[in-house]
């Protein structure tokens, strides 16, 4: 067997030997120096990508990532860092009452507010003003009054006398025959008259007082809308921050605040607040106006609209200017007929009156072809139509109610114009301003409607007071959601750029946010509103940063995409030369071992 196989080698051996074709097709052998050259130009090939290359590249297509101080952040937006309460400040001046009683009766007052009121966040705090008059009740309306001691207890807001504004004033006053304490609110002031019968007058030994129960009953019903909007508020806000993408587990300071606006607020007024916040608009810094004249005939082609503006709608916006900024420009449309999709107006016989369904209005308005464009401005439009019907469908009123004038829920407000006698008015081609009065003061309604503002009380300057301090409350909080967010999506894409702008913005923001919770607490709330406006901006301006936006939509998976067809030709050869290499110097060694 043995002699088999050597024969079939030899066999083999002697027909390559016999071929010179073979022969000549063997590449010789390799050189060391060669091999040694080989070796060294595979080195500096790598050397250079890995020493020059790859740095480079590194350094081109590095990510900056500006320092965020990612844990503040999340505390805001879970509500640790600061919790907003709103101490009010209401002064009573008791001018005819010897100050002993007048400070008895306004410590009783504050504990039956301390009784009532079941939201700490939210609370009434009273303060005594002295008073220097001789007992005259006729000569009560002269009275010089000066700023004097806190009565009311010292809580967690701090002493009231360091209470920066003053959000109502009760003045109580004799009334001669009444049986009764009775209360009047001043529409357009904010000073509340209490007047009360002798025999109400309380001691300083009593240790209670129907007149006390009476004006604590009526301070608590005043800011009871208030209340609700702002518990409202922070639960919804607390309610948000609870979600597993914003935060790991409630605190237990958001458990409380969670708690006790749940105890506070009534389930029906909470529907109210939402169906109202609904068609209010969402804040912005500015605001843009249109007022609209729409006639389906030539007439009237004019009004005095710049007057009637300057004297009935602009004092209002000068009012809420903390609030936001408003643009506000005029048109006129002449031939401006309904919507198709709305019914023609139905004429009541018995009431002799032109009607509209209430299932038209929201389609009153004809989008196709009258110029009310939604973009005009830097924010938001708010668009109010004054609508001058026909002479021959006039008066026209909505049907059911016969109301003149409604709202579209995030869009504007509309008015029908009936003028009293329409023959005459048909043939005026110009509105004048006592005609637009009216309209505009519908107008004015409607606007504070879309901005949030209370119903109640029924007076115009405690209302924008609680128009402050709702924006000041909800500006605080979704600015604080928005560092929460930007938070999040930071740790999120660890891949994504924050460029100094957003440190910046950041920076900007948590430091108004301090200054805005602070001013809460210490009563300042037109500061707390300014401060809050620019904590919203500058953490909008934060989180929607171009450069973090375009990272979002370019993950690693599209990188991988570029750079294989443009790494793939190079780096396949440089791989499979330095795998050859090394397993020639793995054999070379295993073959020096053995010999």
């Amino acid at each position: 067997m043995a002699q088999g196989i050597d024969t079939a080698s030899e066999d083999a051996n002697f027909k390559v030997a016999s071929n010179p074709a073979n022969a000549k097709n063997q590449p010789p052998p390799e050189s060391p120096e060669s091999i040694k050259t080989r070796g060294l130009v595979i080195l500096s090939f790598w050397a250079v990508v890995v020493l020059l290359g790859l740095p480079v590249w590194l350094w081109t297509t590095s990510i900056y990532r500006a320092s965020l101080p990612l844990q503040d952040m999340l505390d805001w937006a879970d509500g640790k860092a600061c919790k907003p309460t709103f101490p009010l400040q209401i002064t009573i001046e008791a001018p005819l009452l010897q100050e002993p009683e007048a400070a008895h009766l306004v410590r009783m007052t504050q504990h039956a507010l301390d009784d009532l009121n079941e939201f700490s966040a939210h609370h009434l705090r009273l303060r005594l003003a002295k008073s220097f008059l001789p007992r005259d009740p006729q000569n009560a309306s002269m009275a010089v009054i000066q700023d004097g001691y806190a009565a009311g207890s010292h809580t967690q807001y701090g002493r009231t006398d360091v209470l920066d504004e003053e959000a109502l004033t009760v003045r109580i006053l004799p009334k001669t025959g009444a049986q009764a304490a009775s209360a009047e609110l001043r529409s357009h002031s904010t000073r509340l008259d209490v007047f009360y019968a002798s025999n109400q007058t309380p001691s300083v030994s009593s240790s209670s007082s129907n007149l006390a129960t009476f004006i604590a009953t009526k301070l608590q019903e005043l800011f009871a809308e208030e209340q609700a909007i702002i518990a409202n508020i922070l639960q919804s806000a607390q309610t948000k921050s609870q979600a597993p993408q914003m935060s790991s587990s409630a605190s237990s300071a958001t458990r409380e605040l969670r708690s006790r606006s749940h105890r506070s607020v009534n389930p029906e007024l909470v529907a109210k607040l939402d169906s109202r916040m609904a068609r209010s608009l969402k804040y912005a810094p500015t605001y843009h106006i249109t007022v609209s004249l729409f006639t389906p005939s030539a007439a009237p082609s004019s009004w005095e609209i710049e007057s009637a503006l300057a004297e009935y709608f602009t004092p209002l916006l000068d009012s809420i200017s903390g609030v936001s900024n408003f643009t506000v420009d005029t048109q006129v449309q002449l031939y401006a007929t309904f919507s198709p999709s709305v019914h023609s107006p139905e004429y009541d016989t018995e009431q002799q009156i032109w009607t509209l369904r209430e299932e038209d209005l929201s389609g009153f308005i004809n989008a196709a072809e009258w110029p009310l464009s939604p973009s005009i401005g830097a924010g938001p439009t708010l668009n109010f139509v004054l609508y001058v019907p026909n002479p021959s469908t006039s008066p026209l009123v909505v049907k059911g109610s016969q109301a003149s004038g409604w709202l579209i829920p995030q869009w504007g407000g509309v008015v029908i114009l009936n003028p009293q006698d329409a023959n005459a008015t048909s043939n005026e081609a110009t509105l004048s301003k006592e005609s637009i009065r009216p309209a505009l003061l519908t107008f004015s309604h409607q606007l504070l409607s879309f901005l949030g503002a209370p119903q109640t009380p029924p007076s115009l300057p405690l209302q924008l007071q609680t128009l402050t301090r709702i924006r000041a409350a909800s500006l605080l909080l979704s600015a604080s959601s928005t560092m929460g967010s930007l938070a999040n999506l930071t740790v999120a894409l660890p891949s994504i750029a924050i460029p100094e702008t957003v440190s910046s913005a950041v920076d900007t923001t948590m430091m108004h946010l301090r200054t805005t919770c602070d001013a809460l607490k210490e009563g300042r709330f037109r500061d707390a509103l300014k401060n809050a406006r620019i904590a919203e901006v500058q953490a909008e301006k934060g989180f929607f940063e171009k450069s973090m936006v375009g990272q979002v939509y370019f993950p690693d998976e599209h990188k991988v995409a570029v750079y294989l067809p443009l790494l793939g030709p190079v780096g396949v050869p440089l791989v499979m030369s330095a795998l050859k290499e090394l397993r020639r110097l793995w054999a070379s060694r295993k073959a020096g071992q053995q010999g």
